[in-house]
This record gives C-alpha cells, sequence and structure tokens, in this order.
C-alpha cells in the first residue's frame, strides 16, 4: 500500500512510499480509506513544530474515513462495509479526559491515516452518518468534535450568542452546532468574502478584523454586554480582546493556538476576575462525545463545508492550509 511519510521535518520533505498492507489482530479492524481532512496540528506536526522530538519517521494526519475490509478475531461490533471513522484519541474511549486517555493520539503519538489501510482497534472507530459521503465524514473526528465540546463547555441554550474566530473548520462547525441549539452567531475574519460564505450558514453577523482591528469593541455594540460563550482558536494573540468581548460569567473555550505561543499585549487579569470569566481548554473529546455529535449530526442532516483534492497532491494541500485561502475543512480523496 501507499502511505504519505514524514521522514524528516518539513511540507517539502514529506514523502509518498511503500508499506506493506498491515493485517488485524485481536480487536482490531483494518480501514480502507477513503478521505482524510487536515487540521492545523497536521501542519504543524509536518513541520516539525507541534512535536519537535516526534519519533520518525510517521504517517501523519489524525482524521480519515473509509471501510471496513477485514475484522481481527475477537471482534464484535463490526464486520467488512461498514462505513466508519476513526476517533482522535484512540485511548479515549469515554468519561472525563486523564493523562493516560489522551495519549495515542492518531498523527502523532501513533502513525495516523493518511494511508491506503489503516489497522485501529475496534473501539477506536465509531460509525459515520449515513447521509455524508467519507469526504464529508473525513471532517467530523477532530474539528466537529472540538465544536461540539466547546459548545457544550459553554452550556449554549437557545438565546445565546456565540463568537467564532475565522472560517476554518472548528469554527464552522460551532457556527453550524451553535445555530442547531437556537443560538446568535457572531464572527471576525480577514476576509469580507469568507464572512458573506459565512452568513449563508447562518452568521448573524460578521466584521472584518482587518478593517477593525478593535473587533471586541465591535461585539460589545452588537451585544451591549457581550459575548455567552467565544470559541477561541486564535491563542495568546487573541485571548485578551475576547476577554473583553465576553458578557459577564461567560465562557472562553480555548481551542487552538493559531496565532502563537506568545501575547501580542498583555493578558488582561483583571477582565478575568471582574467578569468572572471562565476559561475551559477543549482538546477534541471522547468516542463516547463523536457517537453522540453523530446523533444531532444525523437529525439535522448537517453537513460539513469544505474542499477536495486528490491525495496525491498533498503537500500542496498543507501548503494551501499554511496560507490560510482555504474555507472550511481541506478534505484529500484517496483513489
Amino acid at each position: 500500500m501507499q502511505v504519505w511519510q514524514i521522514g524528516s521535518f518539513g511540507v517539502e520533505k514529506l514523502e509518498l512510499v511503500e508499506r506493506a498492507t498491515p493485517e488485524p489482530g485481536f480487536g482490531e479492524v483494518l480501514v480502507k480509506i477513503h478521505a482524510i481532512s487536515l487540521n492545523f496540528r497536521d501542519l504543524m506536526m509536518v513541520k516539525g513544530l507541534y512535536n519537535p522530538r516526534l519519533k520518525l519517521p510517521r504517517i501523519p494526519c489524525s482524521d480519515g474515513a473509509g471501510e471496513v475490509v477485514a475484522v481481527g478475531a475477537g471482534v464484535t461490533q463490526w464486520k467488512t462495509g461498514d462505513r466508519v471513522a476513526g476517533i482522535f484519541m484512540q485511548r479515549w474511549i469515554d468519561g472525563p479526559a486523564t493523562p493516560e486517555k489522551i495519549k495515542g493520539a492518531l498523527g502523532g503519538d501513533i502513525d495516523g491515516v493518511l494511508a491506503e489501510y489503516v489497522v485501529l482497534s475496534e473501539n477506536g472507530v465509531v460509525e459515520i452518518p449515513e447521509h455524508l459521503s467519507y469526504q464529508e465524514a473525513a471532517t467530523l473526528p477532530c474539528a466537529a468534535v472540538t465544536a461540539w465540546n466547546a459548545l457544550a463547555a459553554g452550556d449554549v441554550r437557545p438565546g445565546a450568542t456565540v463568537l467564532v474566530q475565522g472560517t476554518g473548520g472548528v469554527s464552522l462547525f460551532a457556527l453550524q452546532f451553535a445555530r442547531l441549539k437556537g443560538a446568535r452567531v457572531l464572527g471576525v475574519s480577514s476576509s469580507d468574502e469568507k464572512l458573506a460564505q459565512a452568513r449563508r450558514l447562518g452568521l448573524d453577523a460578521g466584521v472584518n478584523y482587518k478593517d477593525t482591528p478593535e473587533w471586541d469593541r465591535w461585539v460589545m455594540d452588537e451585544t451591549g454586554e457581550g459575548v455567552d460563550l467565544i470559541v477561541e482558536v486564535g491563542g495568546a494573540g487573541t485571548l485578551p480582546r475576547s476577554l473583553r468581548a465576553l458578557k459577564m460569567g461567560g465562557t472562553i473555550a480555548q481551542v487552538g493556538v493559531l496565532t502563537g505561543a506568545e501575547p501580542a499585549e498583555p493578558l488582561p487579569v483583571p477582565a478575568i476576575l471582574h467578569k468572572q470569566a471562565r476559561l475551559r481548554g477543549i482538546y477534541v473529546g471522547s468516542r463516547q462525545d463523536f457517537i453522540e455529535m453523530n446523533k444531532a449530526v444525523s437529525l439535522a442532516q448537517l453537513r460539513p463545508v469544505g474542499e477536495d483534492f486528490p491525495w496525491t497532491v498533498a503537500r500542496e494541500v498543507l501548503a494551501r492550509m499554511e496560507s490560510g485561502a482555504h474555507f472550511g475543512k481541506l478534505v484529500m480523496t484517496v483513489a
């Protein structure tokens, strides 16, 4: 079979190689991968910025969907032909996270899914919603589950106001899930065109932060008191403004660090105290979270948004992610 592997760090050094097709052992399934989606983590992993001590060679990418083509001894949950997606952390099945459960992340701790075939534990996959294609289902394991748990952290209810940052996978899933819950959704982006696309998905109001760098003031003007939940993908560079845009008693779900680790300005600690803010880190979620989210996706017939490419141009797709030109998820079809 063919796989893409990180032999040495760098997007241009990602290499397509031949490996023996694996066979499932006890309690394992062999999945023929039909589609893979990218996350920012995958780009950072390939560049060596996520974990410079990553054991190489390593197959990258955590998110893929495919078909069970063989089952090992003892497998009771799956049969050949079942359509499945892998879970992000292969050991986190249910309950709260623990140091042990968050080990075994695909494309990091263990080989990922940028391959024609992968072997996973029978508990390491979930059934994908019937109405979704493999390409659409491949977007779910990291970004969608993260967004689902971000809204849970904010206890979003009808009438609440949610702020999303940018138009990447997590932010668009948060927009779609928030609308399902009856919330008003505001957004910030560097592109008027992308904001217009987001409005077609249900965004109530948006602002271009290049034209309005003090977007926290815009949020306060729009709401009068701030938002109930901010799905924070920026990190240190955006967190101070997020705190100022937050409603008293509101929640910031910290899900990303796209702006890096160095703050653009000192963290306004008094704002945390005055607003009684809740800052909650979200690190994807469990298999059970994925299953419950899929029930909502199926009931609402929700469809992910993204762009599709052949997997043979994986380097170019990673470069597109780095450029920030994409809208929604970047997907690669294996053929």
